[in-house]
């Protein structure tokens, strides 16, 4: 078990759904520490009160964070240990936490990780794309000109894209990802990971835009969307497709020499289509 030294912030991990994620090392720093930061207290609390912590909480979210942060640094520098959690998972990945870290690390404060769920990461250990590099995006801008922007900015990226996104937002930004990316992009839906409704969908990007749309039940709870990067086979296929096209273009009207190319060398027929103009 866990020896808790004074003055030290330890940042712990909390399930993501599933209680018995919960480490035991977790269990025991948040039952020793004299403080726990929580996202929100009340969402938190059930959690603590299942294992039996009964330790104080405070808050720490989005809202508070610039002026809580103060605070808690001088509870350390006091000797007091604290704990930071957030509503569910990592802390910081995607969630507040990074200017108590910045400041305690700035202050020379001791910040001890006690890693566990993330579903980032859990999503990108069962998606079948490429784990080897990736990016973490985090929730993409709500408004859709910003959202369709900032993906323009990532689709040559080769890395595999990571995404959070919530249940009311899921199907827009599945069909922006399919415009700015392509249809034929491969893509993995992770939806309610580790939760009674967990399901992991894998299809091209229009495929899975389409599903979702039709089936309000993918739309509903916590999102992951794990993207693959724009690979050379892409790259490939469309250098191949723009060959075929620019023969088939000597013959045919523009669409149908697109449509046959694409059908012929698996590239985007709207590329192929824009390439001719």
């Amino acid at each position: 078990m866990p020896s808790i030294q004074p003055g030290c912030l330890w940042v712990v991990a909390t399930p993501i759904g599933h209680r018995d994620d919960f480490s035991a090392r977790a269990i025991e720093t948040l039952r020793k520490v004299a403080v726990i930061a929580a996202e929100d207290t009340r969402h938190s609390r059930p959690l603590l009160l299942h294992y039996n912590i009964a330790t104080p909480l405070i808050a720490l979210h989005e809202h508070n964070e610039r002026d809580a942060v103060d605070a808690i640094v001088r509870r350390l520098q006091g000797g007091e240990s604290v704990a930071l959690i957030s509503d569910a998972g990592t802390p910081l990945i995607s969630d507040p936490g990074f200017r108590l870290v910045r400041a305690a690390r700035a202050a020379g404060i001791r910040c001890v990780p006690v890693p566990g769920a993330c579903a980032a990461i859990a999503g990108l250990s069962v998606a079948g794309l490429p784990s080897d590099r990736f990016v973490f995006e985090g929730f993409l801008p709500p408004k859709a000109a910003a959202r369709r922007s900032r993906l323009q900015e990532l689709a040559g990226d080769a890395r595999t894209l990571i995404f959070y996104e919530s249940s009311h937002r899921v199907a827009e930004s599945l069909a922006d990802m399919r415009d700015v990316f392509g249809g034929e992009r491969e893509a993995v839906l992770a939806r309610e990971l580790t939760k009674l409704f967990e399901t992991v969908l894998s299809e091209p990007l229009a495929e899975l835009a389409a599903r979702v749309v039709v089936d309000p039940d993918q739309q509903r709870g916590e999102h992951v969307i794990l993207v693959a990067g724009r690979g050379e086979e892409v790259d490939e296929r469309l250098a191949e497709g723009q060959r075929v096209f620019a023969i088939l273009r000597e013959e045919l009207p523009p669409a149908k020499a697109a449509k046959l190319a694409a059908a012929i060398s698996g590239a985007p027929r709207k590329a192929l289509y824009g390439s001719g103009e």
